[in-house]
């Protein structure tokens, strides 16, 4: 096994982070990690916006629901899917089909996964923010996004002040399959449920009672940001 692989497979969401600053040297290696990952059609429909602004990461924090590692993380990045640059090369550009979306949200996705990675071969951790969309309208005016352009999440980076617990993923051979879709085998969910139940009962922090199929069922029996689509559409894309 190389180091490559060592780093993937040792990854953990970090939400408490050291003062030690991350060098420019440091991060301009990361922002070129993520701008060599695989770009549908070459189109590259991905900005970031590197916010520095006190004031901004404060407000972002309490957006994205109170999320206090948004305001002290040492940098702080939104992945936003864009098409304005494109608008600009040609007014005409058809930017509202749902596919594009699609496009921006996959190529957003594969660049910031090669961002964090690289920062964690740095000896940086990070976490997503997907709370960003808890209030994507009040994010998208914060950070003055134009027509064509839309927030997808952020990613909080620093020095590691903690090592989390790895978490424990579904196997391969749930997710995995050859030749056609197989069919769920119940016995292969129920033990993953009792490996997760292990986990989130011995883990160091946050610990709690739950299985991953009580956790799917929780998230998925609810309403799920339904303001995203209207926001989309006011932002001109996915509309058809």
């Amino acid at each position: 096994m190389n180091k490559t692989i060592e780093t993937i497979l040792n990854h953990r969401s970090v939400r408490q982070y050291t003062q030690q600053p991350i060098e420019k040297n440091q991060l301009d290696t990361i922002i070129q990690a993520g701008l060599a990952a695989s770009s549908s059609s070459m189109l590259q429909v991905v900005s970031i916006i590197r916010v520095t602004d006190k004031n901004k990461r404060k407000l972002l924090a309490e957006y994205a629901g109170n999320q206090r590692y948004v305001e002290h993380a040492t940098e702080f990045l939104v992945f936003c899917i864009d098409y304005q640059r494109h608008a600009a090369i040609n007014p005409d550009v058809q930017a509202d089909f749902t596919e594009l979306t699609l496009i921006g949200a996959v190529d957003c996705g594969i660049m910031a996964q090669n961002c964090l990675i690289a920062a964690e071969s740095l000896g940086l951790g990070g976490v997503y923010i997907g709370g960003l969309r808890n209030q994507i309208e009040l994010v998208d005016e914060l950070l003055e996004l134009p027509q064509n352009t839309a927030v997808l999440f952020g990613m909080c980076l620093g020095h590691p002040a903690q090592e989390p617990d790895l978490k424990p993923r579904l196997p391969a051979h749930i997710i995995m399959h050859e030749n056609q879709y197989k069919p769920l085998n119940m016995d292969d969910i129920k033990d993953y449920d009792q490996v997760m139940h292990d986990y989130y009962g011995s883990r160091i922090s946050n610990q709690k009672q739950s299985t991953w199929s009580q956790q799917v069922t929780t998230q998925l029996s609810k309403e799920s940001r339904s303001h995203i689509l209207p926001y989309l559409n006011k932002k001109g894309l996915t509309k058809r």
